[in-house]
């Protein structure tokens, strides 16, 4: 049975982690998939993990989903665009200025294509990373354009919420400005300071917390994609990188002549300028709230976790997000979890009464 808003079939040219994840997706509502891949080997495993079946010559696909890199995309959608004139295709390529130059350059038919952009991804690529479940709450930009009727945004927006995302529309030119602010400068900043970590002694990482890891997690991505990424949207991440430089000239500033009246008062001002800008990260489905945190000790024995998180849920309370650290060797691990702050007190006192050791409360 085929509970998804597509209609037809749909054809996902790129098997590696977001296209394997849209025909992991789709195919668990009864779409007809189709993947197809440059790469004999990566067609072969995604079809194995279910991503979809092969390509057949009789296949007439109502809608082309393009995932591959960046550099390669508006050669590949203008290759789809020619092969099924019937077809609107999409592409999910982090960047979005780029390829439709690219399509318009090339002659190629624009009006049937939209380009779009699923917030979403792992640390690790290709369809032994996929989950069909990977778009889940996330935000997945669709940014039309003037060569293209607007119903097709429609269809587009079809494919986003069958696989349970939030589609929001923009300009190619706000999305690429966007995601060099949330996405793309932040791997740079995340890549450098991962980098002073090579120099570093044992004895000093030993000392590593959740701070580190938090702060350094997506410095493990993929550097050759991330060459394309960051080469094609450079004008934006370069505008926002010569503000955190000035920014970094004044902390450094501050740092060198602490004594120095206005000193501290500077360095406050940074970090208080950092609180505000945390405060308005968007929350758990994009809402903008707040929740409280609370950290609790758990031994490290097997089945400690699974008898907290079943404590929780018992005691009718929602986890809206969780966090674990656990350092080598240590006997016990904080696991920090968040919730609605009018919970957080009547969930503290049952904890604490079910013996759980609370590290840490707050708003």
């Amino acid at each position: 049975m085929n509970g998804s808003r597509i209609i037809g079939q749909v054809r996902v040219v790129g098997a590696g982690l977001l296209g394997a994840s849209v025909g992991l997706g789709l195919k668990t509502l009864g779409v007809d998939v189709v993947v197809h891949d440059a790469s004999p080997a990566n067609l072969s495993l995604a079809i194995d993990y279910g991503a979809g079946r092969a390509a057949r010559d009789t296949d007439n696909p109502t809608l082309i989903v393009v995932a591959v890199p960046p550099d390669v995309t508006a050669s590949v959608v203008a290759a789809e665009l020619a092969a099924y004139p019937d077809a609107l295709v999409t592409d999910v390529a982090s960047v979005k200025v780029a390829p439709l130059a690219g399509l318009r350059a090339a002659g190629a038919d624009v009006a049937r294509y939209i380009g779009s952009h699923p917030l979403a991804g792992r640390e690790r690529g290709g369809a032994i990373s996929a989950r069909a479940d990977l778009f889940l709450g996330r935000p997945w930009v669709i940014a039309p354009h003037d060569d293209m009727p607007a119903a097709q945004v429609g269809i587009i927006e079809d494919l986003v919420l069958d696989l349970g995302a939030a589609p929001v529309t923009m300009t190619a030119e706000q999305h690429d400005s966007s995601v060099a602010l949330v996405s793309h400068v932040p791997q740079v900043i995340a890549t450098l300071l991962a980098k002073q970590l090579l120099g570093s002694t044992e004895a000093a990482l030993s000392l590593s917390g959740q701070g580190l890891r938090d702060t350094t997690r997506i410095a493990s991505s993929d550097p050759e994609l991330w060459v394309q990424i960051l080469g094609a949207n450079s004008t934006d991440i370069v505008e926002i990188l010569r503000r955190f430089r000035e920014d970094l000239d004044g902390l450094l500033g501050a740092l060198d002549a602490p004594a120095v009246p206005g000193a501290r008062r500077a360095l406050a001002e940074v970090l208080a300028a950092g609180n505000a800008g945390v405060a308005r990260i968007p929350g758990k489905h994009g809402q903008d709230r707040r929740f409280s945190q609370i950290v609790i000790m758990v031994d490290d024995r097997p089945g400690e976790l699974a008898r907290l998180l079943t404590e929780i849920g018992e005691a009718g309370v929602n986890m809206e997000d969780l966090r674990l650290e656990h350092s080598p060797g240590a006997e016990i691990g904080l696991a920090e979890i968040s919730v609605l702050p009018e919970v957080e007190q009547r969930l503290v006192e049952e904890l604490e009464a079910g013996g759980w050791k609370i590290a840490g409360a707050w708003k």
